[in-house]
């Protein structure tokens, strides 16, 4: 099938199949003779595979660790779990510093008076050292 066609059945686009591509997360596809790419069906299981990923939050580095442990048959789960349990500890450390955004942010929220005066604490707050 053709990039457009491998692209809708992933539900990705051409332009990041091509960039996967690009930076060696899936193989480089082979051509006709006329220089246009065709894709197997495997190579849209991988794509599906990566957008799952993407979604999940993996990087790209991550998601190119997951797809080498997932072609071989013969991986320990454990590679997988503990892979998967550091990204969770990344998650929550974002998570936290989120959080800690939000409140910092609220209480700037809370302290404007959101009038026609010029003062603004939040503005202050961003323009302080």
């Amino acid at each position: 099938m053709n990039i457009g066609e491998a692209a809708r059945q992933a539900g990705v686009t051409s332009k990041m199949i091509r960039h996967y591509e690009s930076i060696h997360l899936i193989a480089a596809s082979p051509r006709t003779n006329a220089g246009y790419r065709i894709y197997s069906s495997e190579a849209v299981h991988e794509l599906r595979f990566i957008k799952r990923a993407r979604h999940m939050g993996f990087s790209l580095d991550q998601i190119a660790e997951l797809l080498s442990l997932w072609r071989d048959k013969g991986r320990a789960s454990a590679e997988v779990k503990q892979l998967t349990s550091r990204h969770i500890d990344e998650l929550d450390a974002r998570i936290t510093q989120l959080q800690e955004m939000r409140a910092s942010l609220e209480a700037l929220a809370t302290a404007c008076h959101g009038d026609n005066r010029p003062d603004c604490p939040i503005l202050n707050r961003l323009g302080s050292e």
